[in-house]
């Protein structure tokens, strides 16, 4: 079986989707898949392409026995829609013209979404590589870039709402990142074929007994009895991480309760700003770090906060930190309702839900983990039981394989 994975993010670049789709190729593989991945030159979440990259249209090179293809890309800090749009475009006709030009016959083409024009290089490839359209779903685009306010130009709405029809419509199977997902689409287009293919984790990396214990407290100026609350993600309008500075405030009085804001995106110099204005001591930004330090960071510190804004649309959302933080037995306060909240404070007993954007409701979280050590433990213990038991990535990927084989 030969699988073409098409994506515009993939490692070294670090994040969800680069993470997920790398773990899932390795164990695609390891089951005889012959796996290659047509990506961009490695940019995010800087923005600016990698130095061994740069001024290049074309790079090829393996990772773990992966046959990785790279095309150009245009890259620009800006949050313009415009300067946007030339991101995504420029990779759809970097991608297309390399994989037509570079790649031979493909068994299946796996499309991951967004961006959704991707969708374009996906259509054209699956026909001329002769494979079967798989179109993977982690988040609804258009819907969710429309009701975040990203996106307002209507003719460029109707084009994207009717590109996500054909799509899916083309798909021999759309894959969704959650049940909502899945859901969604099938409410819109029932005679789509869906398949829920979730995030998951790497339980024997993530594995708090096998990590070493490491200085980073002493490196930020943390002591051994602070109880550090960790956000380590996108710093990005989706998130409304502004609660998390809010709630800061309202315990500053307490001395040993720290914040950690760790990652960049469009809002942070916002943030930071903010955080300059409430006058706060408790907390502290810090750079994105690659997924090899991520296990000691997360063993430093007690608890992690996943917010995001309150919409309609995330009712069906399941951040992808939630399943590092499980497994390195780290309590969450978790401000997402719907589908995680079900999953993962309902059934999995991980940690405390707060409605979304409720500071006071963020604030009274906080104080009763602080306050009861033991049920820090137990959610913790809880935690990595449950994404044992529900999201391995090992079962999520045979599982995968095995839905191939009926394609």
């Amino acid at each position: 079986m030969k699988l073409l994975i098409l994506t515009q993010y993939f490692p070294p670049e670090v994040g969800a989707p680069q993470n997920r789709l790398f773990e899932l190729a390795i164990r695609l593989q390891k089951s005889g898949v012959d796996i290659t991945v047509l990506t961009a030159m490695p940019n995010y979440p800087q923005m600016e392409i990698y130095e061994a990259y740069k001024n290049k249209k074309y790079v090829y090179g393996e990772m773990e026995g992966l046959k990785i293809h790279r095309s150009s890309i245009y890259v620009s800090k800006s949050k313009a829609i415009v300067n946007r749009l030339r991101n995504y475009f420029s990779f759809v006709i970097s991608s297309a013209r390399i994989g037509n030009k570079q790649l031979g016959d493909f068994d299946f083409l796996l499309c991951e979404s967004p961006p959704l024009f991707l969708g374009y290089t996906a259509m054209f490839l699956a026909k001329r590589k002769k494979a079967k359209l798989i179109f993977n779903v982690s988040d609804l685009w258009p819907e969710s870039a429309e009701k975040l306010g990203v996106v307002t130009n209507a003719q460029l709405l109707k084009l994207a709402y009717n590109l996500e029809a054909k799509l899916y419509k083309r798909s021999v199977l759309v894959t969704g990142q959650t049940q909502g997902i899945c859901s969604n689409i099938n409410q819109r287009f029932p005679e789509v074929k869906t398949y829920w293919l979730p995030n998951g984790v790497d339980l024997n990396y993530y594995n708090p007994e096998k990590i070493a214990a490491t200085n980073w407290r002493q490196l930020n100026d943390f002591t051994d009895n602070d109880f550090i609350f960790l956000y380590a993600g996108i710093i990005g309008i989706a998130q409304g991480l502004e609660i998390i500075l809010h709630a800061a405030k309202n315990v500053e009085a307490q001395s040993q309760v720290k914040f950690v804001l760790m990652g960049s995106g469009p809002e942070k110099p916002r943030l930071i700003t903010l955080k300059e204005e409430l006058g706060l001591t408790n907390l502290i930004f810090l750079e994105p770090v690659s997924k090899k330090e991520m296990p000691g960071i997360l063993k430093n510190c007690n608890a992690g906060i996943i917010p995001l804004r309150k919409l309609d649309l995330f009712l069906g959302a399941i951040p992808s930190k939630l399943f590092e933080n499980l497994a390195m037995q780290v309590p969450v306060l978790l401000g997402v309702d719907g589908e995680a909240r079900e999953l993962f404070i309902t059934k999995g007993k991980t940690g405390i839900y707060f409605e979304p954007e409720n500071v006071d409701a963020l604030t009274d979280a906080i104080t009763e983990l602080i306050q009861n050590p033991s049920l820090a433990i137990e959610l913790g213990a809880n935690g990595r039981k449950f994404v044992y038991d529900y999201f391995n990535r090992e079962i999520i990927a045979k599982q995968f394989y095995d839905r191939l084989l009926k394609l």
